[in-house]
Order: structure tokens, then C-alpha cells, then sequence
């Protein structure tokens, strides 16, 4: 799966300066509908150290109401957190969409079926168990009317390593490198089987993954915004104004959404307009 990602894709220079902030704002009014349908929005950013996440994610607030919306950096769990089930943080963290409409996560529950998995840090039945859980987890939130949007920040190996090296060099970004980056790349081969099985076992009908061809920072930018107003315009069944065309066509990336076929019934579409509160 993740071999057949195209990962030679760029966007050029004066297309992302164009399609950048036309986007963003595309967002902004997608946001303001999500408010006035008193819906909210989780938003999944995943992906391999040095993928850039976090500039996706600052790209994707920075026209954004900030009363309307939280970033959660998730990081290893701690103290309270790790004597409970791993998903009872995750709940604490939801909020009622009249408070925040959209909820972003720079990693997220899939830690463990990934670092967790691979660092060996829970045991094997436990992660093979989280999948359903995650699932379940998940199902319960659509079926509440929250949409989830979930992104795998794809890479090369030899582009991780260079991006880790750069930061090694530069003074002002050598905080941001750890032990743990290089291990991950070292770990290439158990991280990518790892990645590979959660996409294929917790994409859903409702919850797809879509997956980024990020050696790219600003077609990787650019791609989940398209991707993120596509998916919102669609399920707030709110038209957006087109002035100009895409900037990445729908065939442009080897692997999109990637959906899993579910046995037995289909899943619940999520109601539209419902009153929340957690």
C-alpha cells in the first residue's frame, strides 16, 4: 500500500501562493457552517517524525476563528492517564460544539497501534484488540453527528532522514530533534507494517484515511486543505463558490481515501444538524 503512494508529486511555488489562502478561507466559512449546524469537527493529523504536521496544521487555523477551535499535541501518556483505558484522555479532551467546532489532533489515539505497537510498550493482545476499539470509538462519535477527518502524512524514508539531518545542523531547530526520531527511522520497515495495518483495519466508510504524499511540504499542505473543504462542503451539504479550479486534480495522488469494506451492515450516516454536547 504505502509503496504505491506517489511520492514524487510537488505543487509549484505561485500555485501554492495562490491556492493557500483561497483555501483557507474556503475553511473559515466551512467552520462559521459548522457552527450555525451546531456541529463539530475532529480533525486526525498522523504521520512520520519530520512529516511536517505541525506546519499542516498551523496552515490549517491560521484563518480560523480561534474561539472556535483547540490543538491537542498528544503526547506519551502519563501519571492518571496511564493507570485508565488508553482512550479515556481522548474523551476528556472532546468539547460541545456550541464551545469548539473544531477539535485538531497532532497524533492521536492510533498511538497504539503505532508506538505503542512497535516500541512494545502494551502487549500484543492489547494493540491487536485496539483496532475494534478504535472503531467502535470512533462509530460512536459519528453516530453523535461529529465528523472525523483523518490524514497520514506519507514520506520517503531518504527524505526523513535528510529533513532529520538538516534539523541536526541548524542551531534553531536542533530542539525539535530527539532519540526517538532517528530511531523511528531506523525502525523504517516495523513502523511502515504498522502503518499499513491500521490503515487498512480503521478506514471506514464514514472515518476514511486519506493518505499525503508529503516528501512535498507544500503539496502536502495544500492537499489535506483541498481534500479537508471537499469532505466538510460535502456533509455540511454546503456549496462552496469555485473561482478557479483545484490545484491537485483527484487523480494526482496514487493512494487517496483509503476505505475499508466493513462485513455484515453498513454503517450509520451521521445526522446532520444535530444538537451536540458532550
Amino acid at each position: 500500500m504505502l509503496p504505491e503512494v506517489d511520492l514524487t508529486q510537488k505543487l509549484a511555488p505561485e500555485i501554492y501562493v495562490e491556492a493557500l489562502p483561497r483555501l483557507q478561507l474556503q475553511l473559515r466559512a466551512l467552520t462559521r457552517e459548522l457552527y450555525d449546524q451546531r456541529r463539530s469537527l475532529i480533525i486526525v493529523i498522523e504521520g512520520w517524525e519530520a512529516s511536517d504536521k505541525g506546519g499542516i496544521i498551523q496552515r490549517l487555523t491560521a484563518e480560523l476563528d480561534p474561539r472556535g477551535y483547540e490543538v491537542f499535541r498528544i503526547l506519551p501518556a502519563t501519571g492518571e492517564e496511564r493507570r485508565r483505558h488508553y482512550l479515556w484522555r481522548f474523551w476528556q479532551l472532546l468539547r460541545p460544539a456550541d464551545e469548539k467546532q473544531v477539535l485538531v489532533f497532532d497524533r492521536s489515539w492510533y498511538g497504539r497501534v503505532l508506538g505503542e505497537r512497535v516500541e512494545e510498550l502494551c502487549p500484543e493482545e492489547a494493540w491487536k484488540r485496539a483496532y475494534r476499539e478504535i472503531n467502535e470509538f470512533e462509530e460512536q462519535l459519528l453516530d453523535f453527528g461529529i465528523l472525523i477527518a483523518k490524514f497520514f502524512i506519507h514520506m520517503s524514508r531518504e527524505e526523513q532522514l535528510q529533513r532529520l539531518e538538516r534539523r541536526r545542523d541548524q542551531p534553531d531547530a536542533l530542539w525539535r530533534l530527539t532519540a526517538e526520531d532517528w530511531a523511528e527511522n531506523a525502525a523504517w520497515d516495523a513502523w511502515a507494517e504498522a502503518i499499513q495495518d491500521m490503515l487498512l483495519r480503521t478506514s471506514t466508510a464514514l472515518a476514511p484515511w486519506t493518505v499525503v504524499p508529503g516528501n512535498d511540504r507544500r503539496f502536502a499542505r495544500v492537499k489535506v486543505l483541498e481534500e479537508l473543504t471537499r469532505q466538510l462542503s460535502r456533509e455540511l451539504a454546503y456549496a462552496l463558490v469555485a473561482e478557479k479550479p483545484p490545484a491537485i486534480t483527484e487523480n494526482t495522488t496514487a493512494l487517496g481515501s483509503v476505505k475499508k469494506k466493513k462485513k455484515g451492515k453498513k454503517g450509520k450516516k451521521a445526522p446532520k444538524g444535530k444538537n451536540q454536547k458532550a
